[in-house]
């Protein structure tokens, strides 16, 4: 399955072809009225605060307002819809995240194709999740969870915001590697999940950094392992799972997008500034506080971000058989 990154790069770089001044002359008529940048998930969230720290920063480089528009529902679906949807004038934006590269496998009768109609404009940061546990858990390491597990198939529940979520994919990644029976316990929510873990009524989560660093610190919660590369700054001490499970990676990530046909000029105008706001002292801390890293780089390096992101997730998805409820 190479046409997604392939289909990427083409819409990223296919309009580097415009004549320099042409698109100078576009970049500094944008933006002459407010933008919104939609996110497809409620307020509050990581994918919110993330997508308001950034608007608040074109709003002061660029001197117009970039409005944060959150459009929940359907996976982030019925927001990038909206988008996909919209006139390719600039002024409307998607907050991109890992579900968007998800949902092509996950959904069948969507009525946009992500891949063909929204453009790449830049990534923001690469997104961690981290293995928690309860702390009557026997089990302080990866390999000791991995043991335990095989000696007690079926017995550990893991408990995650719903099938096909970022946090399942991941532990259904982890399960297929490490060869292991975790039983999935749906919930409506990710929050719903911490709190029944730290009741222990679940013995495990896949959990977004930002919603479990706290418990984490306090002792509620024991952490075992990343599902970054790399360690994360915020958890030094913490190792990764591919330092037990080689091979194993499962980072998020969340970045700009814009509809498709939307001018170069423009593109490479939010790339700039935005690639300047990845690279600020503030920004930086704020993203790493929300268990990212900060990433930049071209439309067309992000394009290949998500198309190989899709690729991967689609081969878990099936071997897992997950399905939308």
């Amino acid at each position: 399955m190479t046409l997604p990154r392939r289909t990427f790069l083409g819409l990223a770089a296919g309009a580097l072809a415009l004549p320099a001044a042409a698109r100078l002359a576009r970049a500094q008529a944008y933006p002459s009225r407010p933008v919104r940048i939609v996110v497809g998930f409620p307020a509050g969230g990581a994918t919110d605060i993330q997508a308001r720290l950034m608007g608040q920063w074109l709003s002061e480089r660029l001197g117009q307002q970039f409005i944060v528009e959150n459009r929940a529902g359907a996976s982030g679906n019925i927001g990038t819809e909206a988008v996909a949807k919209a006139p390719a004038d600039g002024y409307t934006l998607l907050q991109i995240v890992t579900p968007h590269a998800i949902n092509a496998a996950l959904y069948t009768n969507l009525n946009f194709d992500f891949i063909r109609d929204i453009a790449p404009v830049i990534a923001i940061a690469r997104l961690a999740y981290v293995v928690v546990v309860h702390p009557s858990l026997p089990a302080a390491t990866i390999p000791e969870l991995i043991a335990y597990a095989k000696a007690n198939p079926g017995v550990i529940n893991y408990g995650l915001a719903g099938p096909g979520t970022p946090q399942n994919i991941s532990c259904e990644l982890f399960k297929m590697m490490a060869g292991v029976n975790l039983v999935h316990v749906p919930y409506r929510g990710g929050a719903p999940a911490v709190t029944d873990l730290i009741g222990g009524h679940l013995q495990v989560i896949f959990c977004p950094v930002s919603e479990c660093l706290e418990h984490i610190k306090s002792g509620k919660l024991r952490a075992l392992a990343v599902t970054t590369a790399k360690r994360l700054d915020v958890l030094p001490d913490v190792p990764t799972i591919g330092d037990f499970v080689p091979g194993y990676e499962a980072s998020g990530f969340a970045g700009i997008g814009a509809p498709r046909g939307t001018p170069a000029a423009i593109i490479d105008l939010l790339n700039k500034e935005l690639n300047a706001g990845v690279a600020d002292a503030t920004i930086q801390k704020r993203i790493v506080e929300l268990g990212g890293t900060p990433v930049g780089g071209t439309p067309v390096q992000f394009g290949t971000i998500i198309g190989e992101a899709t690729e991967k997730w689609a081969k878990v998805i099936k071997f897992a058989g997950i399905k939308t409820e």
